[in-house]
């Protein structure tokens, strides 16, 4: 039976994406070209450059592939979990989780990524998408706890949580110990650290400085 054009489009567009991850990891994301792609996925060229048409555009499907993996690795313990550093800690290790079948070529990619003129820099608009996605995670983190948070810091909350993850992934790309044990041992210490940050906010000595620390933040991210 002859199959849907949606679905072959669909099925081409994968076929890409997984010929790219393997490329990158192969020969780095610098020496890896659209071509070269297209050539290892059995594809002509226009038909590569038909669903991406840069390298760029592949790296936002990257990203999503990513968040879409860390949605579905999360989903079950924020179902059962109410605790709020609880539900952080499944967060930030099934982020980690996510992006282990892509360690290998990390390092070379994030030199391209780190560059704040790119198009694959995680503060860029076209990664707004991806951004979006990941947030929305930590926004179920936090909306989904019972723990009491100070309500002028849930308001951004999940913006620094996805900060502090993007600290994660950058120390998880130099690490190089076996089964990426420091980065578990950075998780299993730092989120403690910020769960008891985060109880302390609400205490009323503490709220002019907490108040003081969300005005900078918000004055840098505008």
């Amino acid at each position: 039976m002859t199959q849907p054009p949606a679905q072959r489009g669909e099925q081409t567009r994968q076929l890409i994406i997984d010929t790219a991850v393997r490329l990158f990891g192969e020969q780095g994301y610098e020496k890896t070209t659209m071509r070269a792609i297209a050539t290892a996925a059995g594809l002509a060229p226009s038909n590569a450059y038909y669903y991406f048409p840069s390298k760029d555009h592949l790296v936002q499907e990257f990203y999503t592939r990513i968040q879409v993996a860390h949605r579905e690795a999360v989903a079950p313990h924020l179902a059962v979990q109410s605790d709020f550093g609880t539900r952080l800690h499944a967060a930030m290790t099934a982020g980690v989780t996510a992006m282990e079948p892509y360690h290998a070529f990390a390092g070379k990619f994030f030199r391209v990524a780190a560059d704040p003129s790119s198009a694959s820099n995680p503060f860029s608009d076209e990664s707004e998408p991806a951004r979006t996605m990941s947030q929305a995670i930590f926004r179920d983190v936090v909306g989904g706890a019972t723990t009491t948070i100070d309500p002028e810091l849930r308001e951004v909350l999940p913006e620094l949580l996805w900060l502090a993850q993007l600290g994660v992934t950058l120390f998880w790309v130099y690490d190089r110990s076996p089964g990426r044990g420091r980065t578990k041992l950075l998780v299993d210490r730092a989120v403690p650290l910020i769960d008891r940050m985060v109880g302390l906010s609400r205490l009323r000595v503490l709220r002019p400085a907490v108040r003081e620390a969300l005005s900078l933040y918000r004055a840098l991210r505008n």
